[in-house]
């Protein structure tokens, strides 16, 4: 699963309650201190965390591991001892973690909030309303959003660069166009979850009247549609996450979801808003990082973990002091 957001309500709402049983367990409470000796870049600038003890939390795929480091790196920077709890198993325990003040924050997706923690159905098309929306509900949960990023983890459909240019298709109605003209050539491949919800491939496919015959949906696990759509075979095209290092490093193109169906999913930092009391200075030094985040960005560095094996402690650091937001000490 590539981020909470693709979890039922229902299942978050029991792992909400495993979690008050497993807070003093080894998954939250258990967590390294971050000893890297960083410096102060274009943010932390006198060290205006300096005697702080912060601890950052994440998800337990890439994308959310390397956010949560880059997190905890700044905050290092900045003077603050910090402890790293990222990595966290299951869809809820680090939101949870935030919520409770067990960690005092992370890199959230304003869509699954929205969808998944809040309970609401209906997505809000504008990214920017998506995230007032959010930031205003959770305010009573105790949880502060900062300004967002244009780095957007929706679902997506991609296609082989060698069909594309076969086929001519660049946009989800190209792919329904395509998939009713030719309907024993029109293929997909899909994770399980994507297949059975509404938000997934029964929704996109009502809404953009796409004909996919019973034979040409293939369902199997998320790494194998990736490697499989390269192919072109079993399928044509491929359901995706939009900011996988997979996509590039497999000549993968994404295609335009023109209608805009699939949800936002803009990443920010999700504060304890006790420690943002505390700490005001949180927002000035994540302002500038949050805002060099895109999708292509994100599809770099999740290369360097996915494809490439580095570590995600590392690609967050490298890429911390290559844009200079912080010196290696």
């Amino acid at each position: 699963m590539r981020r909470s957001g693709r979890t039922q309500a229902l299942a978050a709402a029991t792992a909400a309650l495993a979690l008050t049983a497993t807070l003093s367990g080894c998954g939250l409470v258990s967590g390294s201190p971050m000893a890297d000796k960083v410096q102060p870049g274009t943010v932390g600038a006198g060290q205006p965390l300096k005697g702080a003890r912060l601890t950052v939390t994440s998800k337990e795929f890439t994308e959310q591991i390397i956010l949560g480091k880059v997190m905890g790196l700044v905050f290092r920077a900045a003077g603050a001892e910090v402890v790293d709890r990222t990595a966290v198993q299951g869809s809820i325990g680090a939101r949870s973690a935030v919520e409770t003040g067990t960690a005092d924050g992370m890199y959230e997706y304003t869509g699954t909030s929205w969808i998944t923690y809040l309970g609401h159905t209906k997505p809000v098309p504008d990214p920017r309303k998506q995230w007032e929306t959010v930031r205003k509900e959770d305010r009573a949960k105790g949880l502060t959003w900062l300004e967002p990023s244009e780095l957007d983890n929706t679902y997506a459909l991609v296609i082989n660069d060698r069909l594309q240019k076969k086929y001519g298709i660049k946009t989800l109605s190209d792919v329904a166009e395509f998939s009713r003209k030719n309907p024993n050539e029109a293929s997909v491949c899909v994770d399980n979850e994507f297949a059975a919800r509404q938000d997934g491939l029964k929704g996109m496919a009502k809404k953009y009247g796409m004909r996919f015959p019973s034979g040409q949906t293939h369902k199997m696990a998320g790494g194998v549609v990736y490697t499989q759509t390269a192919k072109g075979k079993p399928c044509v095209f491929g359901e995706v996450a939009a900011t996988d290092g997979r996509i590039p490093a497999l000549n993968l193109k994404l295609l335009e979801d023109d209608k805009k169906f699939f949800p936002n999913y803009n990443v920010a930092p999700e504060i304890n808003s006790r420690t943002l009391k505390e700490h005001p200075e949180i927002a000035k030094l994540l302002a500038p990082i949050t805002k060099a985040l895109n999708n292509k960005m994100a599809q770099k560095l999740n290369a360097k973990v996915d494809v490439e094996g580095q570590d995600p402690h590392d690609v967050a650091k490298d890429w911390l002091v290559k844009e200079g937001f912080v010196k290696a000490g």
